[in-house]
């Protein structure tokens, strides 16, 4: 448990160091993300990893898995960096499906959804 926990430690640190170059000819869309937690938690994505609620990950219809996009709440301006690890939202007229961390980072734990700018970046 205390290596997963370490493991997620450094790899939000190592996110937060990391370049975040909006790629201009990339994916750019406006829509609704909501989030999905610990009912999720330890159960295997789409992609074959197991999904933890504790890092900063998300799920995406059709980008193609390890794609990496900034996520800014419409509402807040706040942002994060997100890994796309899984497919969804399932739900009709959502576009992203987040993990709790990331939701709490763009401060939308209470609210559950939000209207969010997806930007891809380069790599």
């Amino acid at each position: 448990m205390w290596r997963l926990l370490s493991a997620s430690l450094m790899l939000t640190l190592l996110a937060g160091c990391a370049s975040h170059d909006i790629d201009s000819g990339g994916y750019d869309k406006k829509g609704v993300a909501s989030y999905y937690g610990s009912r999720h938690h330890g159960k295997r994505t789409a992609s074959g990893e197991r999904f933890n609620q504790h890092g900063l990950t998300a799920a995406h219809r059709s980008l193609p898995f390890g794609t990496r996009v900034r996520v800014t709440n419409l509402s807040n301006d706040r942002y994060v960096v997100v890994r796309i690890n899984d497919r969804g939202p399932h739900t009709r007229g959502r576009l992203i499906d987040l993990s709790r961390a990331a939701a709490d980072k763009l401060g939308m734990l209470r609210s559950g959804t939000a209207r969010v700018r997806i930007q891809s970046l380069d790599d």
